[in-house]
């Protein structure tokens, strides 16, 4: 409940009080589903180059063997959005899906904080780690799998 006293407009805290299970529904199935379309990405779909395209740039910048880890994260990605839209094992996806995106902002890091001509800047992973963070500490919230279980991570 959001107590009246902190809202500089009083009568919205009833709106908020009602949507506040539909925005944490709404993060979770768009983040779940925007990361499965970038592991269908990996895999060829969705104008995606494939898993050879992607081992060959995981080995050309270093993250060796690209074999391994192409279809490993493409994998992840796709079972991994799947489960975070339905809010399923939200907590193991979110620790994973964290871990994932600190090292690809490490990675982008280089290419400074925006987006720019000569790749990607650290701004996108970082906003990524930081939505993984919020569903590993706050879990996939009410309406979801996870809430219908007697027990969750």
């Amino acid at each position: 409940m959001t107590p009246k006293s902190r809202l500089y407009i009083p009568g919205l805290s009833g709106l908020y009080d009602s949507l506040s299970d539909w925005a944490w529904l709404i993060l979770r199935v768009a983040a779940g589903l925007i990361l499965a379309a970038h592991g269908a990405w990996k895999f060829g779909y969705l104008g995606g180059p494939g898993l050879n395209g992607v081992i060959g740039f995981f080995d050309k910048v270093g993250y060796s063997p690209g074999s391994i880890w192409a279809p490993t994260l493409a994998t992840f990605e796709v079972v991994g959005g799947i489960l975070l839209a339905i809010g399923l094992l939200t907590r193991p996806v979110a620790l994973i899906g964290l871990i994932q995106m600190l090292l690809v902002a490490y990675y982008h890091s280089r290419f400074g904080f925006w987006h720019n001509v000569q790749g990607g800047g650290v701004e996108y992973p970082l906003m990524w780690a930081a939505v993984m963070l919020f569903f590993l500490i706050r879990g996939a919230g009410p309406m979801s799998v996870d809430a219908r279980m007697s027990k969750e991570f």
